[in-house]
């Protein structure tokens, strides 16, 4: 049995109330390590140590290169050292040995571009109106930034936030879902053999209403990143307005993932898969609405349901298999509910629609697939978060496209035909952040990520981001040697 306390200012601290809680492995149901359970006090520590670390010349007087620097030896950190941080993960979270693996390796690529950004975030001279003025803009870290994290992919969704807060100058105070918090801990030792100074990465563990809300409201907190669910955006964003804090919102979605007639049907096929059945489709990108043209409805889903039905479902630890539980009791419950609300409005479960009790735990969810849904169904509009699709039959564009809009979230969208006129045509009007076409499921350090409507505010990855974390100064300097009637406003 393991127990992981908080990392505050370069220090594993026991949290201020003296309690844990237990931290079990989805898959096989069993308790294995003890997780310090932190309250107001405890953040009022880690943000304290970040806001000193912002008045540290050790953080304070390192240029922007020298951040660079750091991040770089960080990034390789993360390589040596992802076969330990996945097997954590994994035993945490229930995510796939095949795949978490590479997506905690990856995350050194991750933190290499943001080293590279940050000596490249530019001001510029401003042509003022003004005679005798000299006026220029330039980019400051924001502050101390609270991150607050999903379950699903604990340490990537931390780093979209991190990499470019750290890039930017700012300090963090980094909460973890209570779910999973065994990799963060491990993962912010990696800051200390790296050369950060104490206090520009800290982390406090816990629960939303007893840690969460005091990070979120505590005064010293300049800016908000989170990614999870809709209800704890919502709260998060009200809280955060009661300080006039910035925020980004990475929240969830129903993306419609659009197979057209003239689509390659077997590479359409594993990109559903993809979409929605990766990761036991526990991702907030998950094309959970398989929006399908009519005439080939039949001979599609067909195919699918038979890929779908050889999936190899079992212990994440074992390369071959393809489908893990799901990470939590309370959301293999929700899903399950989502399963029986379709039934009951009628939808037609032509693929699993069972727990699989057998299995481990007994945390497993079957691949299910629904036809006979109609986009107004629960089925259609509730995210599930589990490896459920609900396929709708449409006519043409027009009808894709309303459909496809026709949700309170725009996370993303896929597009599968060969014709680059339809493409173009359905890209430019679908209202997602991302659109993939013949493809689903890729995401880049490169390129932003983030949502319209209720799926979020702000973006992530890509050169951008970085300006999320960073506030504007504007510069006027008189060329002058006297100063003009000082009655009247220039």
């Amino acid at each position: 049995m393991q127990t992981y306390l908080n990392y505050i200012d370069g220090k594993e601290v026991p949290p201020a109330g003296g309690t844990f809680f237990p931290t079990e492995n989805p898959y096989d149901g069993k308790v294995w390590a003890q997780i310090a359970r932190s309250d107001a006090r405890d953040v009022d520590a880690a943000v304290g140590a970040a806001r000193r670390a912002l008045s540290n010349t050790a953080w304070t007087s390192l240029t922007a290169t020298e951040r660079g620097v750091l991040l770089r030896r960080f990034a390789d950190l993360i390589i040596e050292n992802a076969s330990r941080l996945a097997e954590i993960e994994m035993r945490d979270n229930g995510k796939l040995a095949a795949e978490v693996t590479g997506q905690i390796r990856y995350l050194g690529d991750y933190y290499h571009f943001y080293a590279g950004l940050a000596d490249k975030v530019h001001g510029s001279v401003i042509p003022s109106d003004k005679k005798g003025v000299f006026a220029y803009t330039k980019y400051e870290a924001k502050g101390v930034v609270a991150i607050i994290t999903p379950w699903n992919s604990p340490l990537a969704l931390t780093s979209w936030k991190l990499a470019p807060a750290l890039a930017a100058g700012c300090t963090a105070v980094i909460k973890p879902s209570e779910f999973t918090s065994a990799s963060m801990i491990e993962f912010a030792r990696l800051f200390e053999q790296a050369g950060f100074p104490p206090g520009v990465v800290n982390v406090v563990t816990g629960f939303g209403s007893e840690a969460g809300e005091p990070l979120v409201l505590h005064p010293d907190v300049a800016h908000v990143g989170f990614t999870g669910g809709g209800v704890a955006g919502r709260k998060i964003y009200e809280l955060a307005a009661r300080g006039l804090k910035t925020v980004t919102l990475e929240l969830g979605g129903k993306s419609p993932n659009i197979v057209f007639d003239d689509a390659d049907m077997d590479q359409a096929v594993k990109g559903v898969v993809s979409g929605v059945f990766a990761a036991s489709g526990q991702t907030c990108m998950a094309g959970s609405r398989l929006l399908v043209q009519r005439g080939i409805q039949h001979e599609f889903v067909e195919r699918l349901r038979q890929f779908v039905a050889s999936a190899k479902i079992g212990d994440p630890t074992k390369m071959e298999t393809q489908i893990g539980p799901i990470a939590t009791r309370p959301q293999f419950e929700h899903i399950m509910r989502c399963i029986q609300t379709a039934k009951d409005e009628g939808a037609l479960c032509v693929l699993g629609g069972h727990a699989l009790t057998h299995i481990g735990a007994g945390q497993f969810v079957e691949p299910t697939i629904f036809t006979n849904v109609s986009n107004s169904m629960q089925i259609a509009q509730q995210e599930v978060f589990g490896p459920v699709l609900a396929v709708i039959a449409f006519d043409d564009e027009e009808d894709a496209i309303a459909i496809g809009n026709d949700i309170a979230y725009g996370l993303a969208a896929g597009v599968w035909t060969q014709s680059l006129h339809r493409a173009m045509l359905v890209t430019d009007r679908l209202k997602a952040g991302t659109v993939w076409v013949n493809n689903y499921r890729a995401t880049s350090f490169t390129s932003p990520f983030g949502g319209y409507k209720q799926s979020g505010i702000g973006r992530e990855s890509g050169v951008e981001t970085i300006k999320e974390y960073m506030e504007t100064k504007c510069v006027m300097i008189s060329t002058k040697l006297d100063v003009p009637n000082p009655f009247i406003r220039r």
